[in-house]
């Protein structure tokens, strides 16, 4: 499998790059002609093929949800985070309520199609090295969140889990979003298999491992005390991680 994948991850990765190069004009394009609503339905797209993609590597992505999902609120995405390639099945399953990430703010430049949706798609660029620059565009994250009643995705353990084992959640960020989004819901997100696309390390790529994405009940933000919530959502979390 591995020699197998030596073949097939040069054939990847250029896909996947040049499907960002393709989108990035038809991104600013519909951003200046149609503006939020048409530049999402861009992204939408783009995250759909990213998705589809993945078929060149034998990876396949599943969403299981048993769950009615509330529309006409805020919805909060809370996830363990294996890998980059968590990002765009979570923009495409999730596109009916509009999902915008919480992003180190590193990635709001350099990156075709990447960096302009983060800049222009609604998404939370923190610094993590300034804790008062991170606090204030939380706080303007969550009311963006609020008013337009979008979904934000937020990865509390920080950064991707390598072997797939979680990281402890940090409770700040999701404290803040929270914290103005009392009327809308959780739903935690578990990901499996993702982190085993990089099991070799940055080349060659993991192939033939199917990821699942699990959505779990929505709890109501303003249903428990914030520390049972993030409790709740962690445990949640983890206990679904094969």
């Amino acid at each position: 499998m591995k020699f197998l994948s030596y073949i097939l991850s040069p054939i990847f990765v250029f896909s996947f790059t040049l499907l960002l190069v393709i989108f990035h004009p038809f991104q600013w394009l519909s951003y200046n002609l149609f503006g939020v609503k048409g530049h999402a339905k861009v992204v939408a797209l783009l995250n759909y093929c990213l998705v589809k993609s993945m078929l060149i590597i034998g990876v396949t992505v599943r969403l299981i949800n048993k769950h009615k999902i509330p529309e006409n609120t805020s919805i909060i995405f809370v996830s363990n985070h294996q890998s980059i390639s968590d990002i765009p099945p979570i923009g495409w399953y999730f596109r009916k309520h509009n999902p915008k990430f919480v992003a180190k703010i590193e990635l709001g430049k350099g990156a075709p199609s990447v960096s302009y949706n983060l800049r222009k798609g609604g998404a939370a660029l923190i610094d993590r090295k300034d804790s008062k620059q991170s606090i204030g565009e939380l706080i303007k994250f969550a009311k963006r969140i609020n008013k337009n009643k979008w979904g934000g995705v937020i990865f509390p353990e920080g950064t991707r889990s390598k072997d797939g084992k979680p990281k402890k959640f940090a409770t700040s960020g999701l404290k803040v979003i929270t914290k103005f989004n009392k009327d809308g819901y959780i739903v935690p997100l578990t990901i499996n298999n993702s982190w085993e696309l990089f099991q070799y390390g940055k080349f060659p790529l993991g192939i033939g491992n199917p990821i699942t994405i699990t959505a779990h009940e929505p709890i109501k933000i303003d249903s428990l005390p914030f520390d049972e919530l993030l409790e709740r959502t962690e445990k949640i979390i983890t206990d679904h991680i094969k």
